[in-house]
């Protein structure tokens, strides 16, 4: 599976952006999905998932209310609505595809990585 990530750029706080993710090489309808952003500096880390089935879906407490998750099988597309962007939402972003059965948090369980899309939000 061949992901690739786009919808970034810069916007001012409190606005919106919305990222996509679109899958080459197979279907994804059978992974659940998942994004993950990297700060300067800092760490990866998990921002959310949504299940194969589109039935679950999990969120970083820091983006919850905020971003939303959601997934098109038939264009084999992920996508991330961000609302109320905040300027320490600033990060590459990433989408991850993972076969295991349940949506998780853990970057490690990913099987497939994207190459990540900058978003920069100005205060």
């Amino acid at each position: 599976v061949q992901l690739q990530a786009s919808g970034g750029g810069l916007v001012q706080a409190g606005g919106s952006l919305r990222l996509s993710c679109a899958a080459s090489g197979r279907s994804i309808s059978s992974y659940s999905m998942g994004w993950f952003r990297q700060a300067p500096g800092k760490t990866r880390e998990f921002v959310a998932a949504i299940h194969w089935s589109g039935s679950n879906t999990n969120y970083a407490d820091s983006v919850k209310g905020r971003f939303t998750i959601s997934r098109d099988n038939a264009k084999n597309t992920v996508y991330l609505q961000m609302n109320s962007l905040k300027p320490e939402d600033t990060a590459v972003y990433y989408c991850a595809a993972d076969s295991g059965q349940f949506t998780t948090r853990n970057g490690l369980r990913y099987d497939y990585w994207g190459q990540g899309t900058l978003v920069t939000v100005s205060s």
